[in-house]
């Protein structure tokens, strides 16, 4: 677990890493599973908030925003502003602009790709 950017929350969050995302999505299916009017959509999801909220000492109350913080699904840190790329394969920072210059010549890879030596652990 790290806390990083979330696109979609528009803050810092925890965000789970691989092993912890895996258990997450596992609960997650299960409490998609329940027929309509067995449980109420709180009480199903219940396990996961709870694995959630334990894992991170976060007050987390919504289900579907934990399935956007997988570390995962995000690209590395925009070596301008921090921030992650939004996915793997982002051509540019979407927070700062960084490698937009980079269209000029119509390259089509992703930034992580193109410019190696910025995203190299030191």
């Amino acid at each position: 677990m790290k806390m990083r950017w979330c696109w979609r929350c528009q803050m810092e969050v925890p965000m789970l890493n691989e092993e912890e995302f895996t258990k997450a999505k596992e609960l997650y299916g299960k409490a998609s599973k329940w027929r309509v009017g067995e449980l109420k959509v709180k009480e199903r999801f219940n396990p996961l908030l709870e694995y959630y909220n334990e894992l991170t000492a976060w007050n987390e109350t919504e289900p579907n925003a934990i399935m956007h913080h997988g570390m995962e699904q995000y690209g590395a840190d925009c070596p301008n502003c921090s921030k992650p790329l939004r996915t793997k394969k982002a051509r540019y920072c979407a927070a700062c602009g960084f490698g937009k210059d980079d269209f000029k010549d119509q390259q089509t890879k992703p930034l992580m790709e193109r410019r190696k030596e910025l995203f190299s652990k030191k």
